[in-house]
Parts: C-alpha cells; sequence; structure tokens
C-alpha cells in the first residue's frame, strides 16, 4: 500500500505549466469548512492547442463528477482494464468522494454549437469526510499519456483532500506504475506494510 501524509505538499507547482494563466486555479476552501459539505466542482482548460487544419483542441479539467459510464468503459478499454458491469461503475462514481476528469473537446472553424467532446482520463477518491481518503481508478487515453495530464488529476484530487483536513491519503498501484507514484510523493509505508486483503475464494 502506497500513502502520503498531508506534510508533503512541495510538489504542487508541477502542474502549473498546464495552466493557460499559469495558475493553479484552485480556490482555498474557508477554514470553517462544514464536515458534511462537499467538494465544490471545479472546471478550467488545462491545455488548448491548435491544429494545423485550424481544429482547436482543449482539455478541460472538472471535479464536478460529470462522467457518462459508457464513455468510462470505452476509456477503460483502451487501457486494457477488465471490464466491469455498468451498474457497478455507475455504483462506484455515485459513492465517490470526489470524481475528476479530462474531457478534450475538439472545435472545427466554421461548425459552432458541433463539438466533439471525448473523455479522456480520470481519477476518484472516496473518504470518510474526515480522517482517510483512497485514490482509485486512475487511468489516461494512451493517445494522450505522457503529456503529465495523470500527474495533474492525481495532484488535483490530494490538494482537494488536503484542503479539507483529509491527512492519510492511500492509493493502490500496479508495479509497473509505482515509479510514477513516487515521483508525486508518495512512498510506500513507511511503518512496515499494514494493510491487508481478503479475497473470496472461489
Amino acid at each position: 500500500m502506497l500513502m502520503v501524509s498531508c506534510e508533503v505538499v512541495g510538489y504542487w507547482a508541477l502542474c502549473v505549466g498546464f495552466l493557460k494563466d499559469n495558475s493553479t486555479q484552485v480556490v482555498e476552501s474557508p477554514s470553517t469548512l462544514q464536515e458534511e459539505e462537499e467538494p465544490q466542482p471545479e472546471e478550467f482548460v488545462l491545455v488548448e492547442k491548435t491544429e494545423e487544419d485550424g481544429v482547436v483542441e482543449q482539455i478541460i479539467f472538472s471535479s464536478g463528477g460529470d462522467v457518462d459510464i459508457y464513455d468510462l468503459q470505452t476509456l477503460c478499454d483502451k487501457v486494457g482494464w477488465p471490464r466491469r458491469p455498468l451498474s457497478k461503475l455507475d455504483a462506484a462514481l455515485k459513492n465517490s468522494y470526489m470524481v475528476a476528469t479530462l474531457h478534450s473537446i475538439r472545435k472545427s472553424p466554421g461548425s459552432e454549437g458541433n463539438d466533439q467532446k471525448k473523455l479522456i482520463g480520470m481519477a476518484r477518491a472516496t473518504s470518510d469526510h474526515a480522517f482517510n481518503a483512497t485514490i482509485w481508478d486512475v487511468l489516461v487515453d494512451p493517445s494522450y499519456q505522457g503529456q503529465g495530464l495523470g500527474k495533474t488529476l492525481v495532484e488535483k484530487i490530494i490538494r482537494a483532500l488536503l484542503q479539507r483536513d483529509i491527512g492519510n491519503i492511500t492509493l493502490f498501484a500496479d508495479s509497473q506504475v509505482v515509479e510514477f507514484y513516487r515521483n508525486l510523493g508518495f512512498e510506500p509505508d513507511p511503518e512496515g506494510i499494514k494493510g491487508m486483503f481478503w479475497y473470496p475464494k472461489y
């Protein structure tokens, strides 16, 4: 199990280069945040580029949790994840404390209102809303990997959790992506492995 504590906050500047105005655009939450208050949705353009044919592509970050489960299943297929029942995917999203997404929006010249929108990334967190949170299902469309988008998703979720005074943040990582999370400040449990797993025996 990998974890990060609330003291590890020195890497937030890593995502600044993705924003148009070089700011993180995170609104600090008031210190009197009510226990039952949910994170406020946030949406902004991370990247905007114009292609040679005049098509403008924007990559939009959102923490509003707006995910079409069919689009999510397609994204999971692209990264090679095993299929999960759609009803369970839907329940997992609805019961998450926070869901962050990346959408690509392509705008062709002279085609107002005919934009092409595609889900290209997602990450979510579950939490007890007090002490602990776990980050799950971090994925980015393979054709958009290598641009720092996965890092941005994880950083934004961590920042939102820390602002809500949740200091024990964990995640589960496959062996091939452990180094990716190390570079974001996560480390194996320094006190030894405390996590244990129970699996059905069928």
